[in-house]
C-alpha cells in the first residue's frame, strides 16, 4: 500500500454511503427491538412470516434483497482485484492474512466451545465483519486515523464477508438439487462467456441472467444470496480511465444507496426483533454464546493482528509506511462488530429454534456492541496519523 493516500471518488461514495447505512441500521434496530418487546412483539414478529408468492417476507429479504447485497460486496470485491488494494498481490496480501486470521480464530474460539454440542453449527457466526457499522466507527473518527488504515478495512472487510458466503454455499447448505444447481452454473457460465467472448456490455442482459440465476440457486437449497457474488463477476469490468464507465462501475454505483439505505434497514428490521427475556443475561453465558462473544471481541482482532504479524515477519507483506501496529489492532476490533452477516448465518445455523436463534442474536448484539466500543475508544487514543517524527 502506497504511502500517501488519495482516496479515489468510487471509494468515497462506497464509504459515505456505508457511513449513512450504519446510521440507518442502527435506527433499524433500535425500532425492531423496541417493538418487540413492546405489547406488540407478538404482532411485529408475526409481519415478517406473512406470506407472498410462496415465500414470507423475511424469506424474501434474507434470500432476495440480501442477494443484492451480497452483489454489491462482489462488485466491490472486484474493483479491489482490478485497481484496488488488491490489484497488486504484495498489497492484497496482508488484507488477505487479516481476514484469514480474523475469521479462523473467531471459528476456532466457537469450536472449543461447542464441539460436539448441537450448537457446533454456530461455528461460522463469529467469522464475519459488518462493512457498514466498521466504516461507520472509522467515519467517526475521521481525521483522526491515517486514510490508508480505511481502504485496509474495507479491504480485509470485504475478504472476510467473502470467507462467510463461501462457508454459507458449502456448510449451510442442506439437500442440493443437482439439477437446479447445474441450470444456475450454466447460466453463470453462460454471462461469462458473453462478457469475455462476446464483449457484451448491456447491464439489462446481465441483470435478467442474474435473475435466472438466483432463482435456479434458490431452487437448488445452495442458499440463494451466492448467486449475487456469482453475478458480481460476470458483469463487465473496466477501468474507469477507459472510455465509459464499465457495466460493472455503474451497477456498484447504483447500488450503494438502495443498499444503505433499504436493503440493509429492512433486513435489520426483519432480523433483529430480538426478545429480551428475563433470563436473558443467563443466556449470554451458554457455550454458544461464550463461543460468539469471546470469537467476535477477543478472537477477531487476534487473529487479524496475529496472522499479519507472522506474514509481516516472514517477509510475505508489509504494513503501509502511515499505518502502524495500534492501527491495524484497532481495525481488528472493529472487525469484530459482527451484526449484519452474523445474524445472517444465525438464521441459517439454527433455522427453527427460536429460543436459540433469539439467544445468539442477543449475543452478536452484545459482542457487536462491546468490539465498536473497545475499537472507537482505542482508535480514538492510539490512532492518530502519523507525524514527520512518527
Amino acid at each position: 500500500m502506497p504511502n500517501s493516500r488519495i482516496l479515489t471518488d468510487t471509494f468515497n461514495r462506497f464509504f459515505e454511503s456505508e457511513k449513512s447505512g450504519a446510521i440507518l441500521l442502527v435506527i433499524a434496530t433500535i425500532i425492531s427491538v423496541g417493538l418487540t418487546n413492546s405489547v406488540f412483539g407478538s404482532a411485529y414478529l408475526t409481519l415478517w412470516q406473512s406470506e407472498f408468492l410462496g415465500l414470507t417476507l423475511e424469506h424474501w429479504i434474507n434470500d432476495g434483497l440480501m442477494a443484492i447485497f451480497f452483489l454489491m460486496i462482489g462488485l466491490e470485491l472486484e474493483r479491489e482485484l482490478y485497481v484496488g488494494e488488491l490489484s497488486i498481490l504484495r498489497n492484497a496480501l496482508l488484507p488477505i492474512f487479516a481476514a484469514i486470521g480474523g475469521t479462523m480464530l473467531p471459528a476456532l474460539i466457537h469450536y472449543s466451545f461447542n464441539a460436539e454440542l448441537p450448537t457446533q453449527a454456530g461455528i461460522g457466526i463469529p467469522m464475519a465483519t459488518d462493512i457498514a457499522f466498521a466504516l461507520g466507527a472509522l467515519a467517526l473518527l475521521g481525521s483522526r486515523i491515517p486514510p490508508a488504515l480505511k481502504v485496509f478495512v474495507v479491504a480485509f472487510a470485504v475478504i472476510d464477508d467473502l470467507i462467510a458466503i463461501i462457508m454459507i454455499a458449502i456448510f449451510y447448505t442442506d439437500n442440493v438439487a443437482l439439477q437446479y444447481l447445474a441450470g444456475s452454473l450454466m447460466v453463470f457460465v453462460t454471462l461469462l462467456c458473453l462478457n469475455r467472448f462476446f464483449r457484451v456490455a448491456s447491464i439489462t442482459v446481465y441483470l435478467l441472467g442474474g435473475a435466472l440465476m438466483w432463482l435456479l440457486m434458490l431452487k437448488s437449497g445452495v442458499h440463494a444470496t451466492a448467486a449475487g457474488v456469482m453475478l458480481a463477476f460476470a458483469i463487465p469490468f473496466w477501468s474507469s480511465s477507459e472510455q465509459t464507465p464499465s457495466p460493472s462501475h455503474k451497477v456498484e454505483n447504483f447500488l450503494h444507496k438502495p443498499v444503505a439505505f433499504i436493503v440493509l434497514p429492512l433486513f435489520a428490521l426483519a432480523n433483529t426483533g430480538i426478545f429480551f427475556g428475563a433470563n436473558w443475561l443467563l443466556d449470554l453465558t451458554s457455550p454458544n454464546s461464550m463461543g460468539v462473544i469471546i470469537g467476535l471481541v477477543v478472537g477477531k482482532p487476534l487473529g487479524v493482528a496475529l496472522l499479519s504479524a507472522l506474514a509481516v515477519m516472514l517477509g510475505i507483506c508489509t504494513l503501509p509506511v502511515d499505518v502502524r501496529w495500534r492501527h491495524l489492532i484497532g481495525s481488528g476490533m472493529l472487525g469484530g462488530i459482527g451484526f449484519t452477516i452474523s445474524i445472517f448465518i444465525t438464521n441459517l445455523a439454527f433455522g427453527e429454534q427460536a429460543d436459540l436463534v433469539n439467544a445468539s442474536k442477543i449475543a452478536v448484539f452484545t459482542a457487536s456492541l462491546m468490539a465498536g466500543f473497545i475499537g472507537f475508544v482505542w482508535l480514538r487514543w492510539f490512532g492518530k496519523p502519523l507525524d514527520k517524527t512518527d
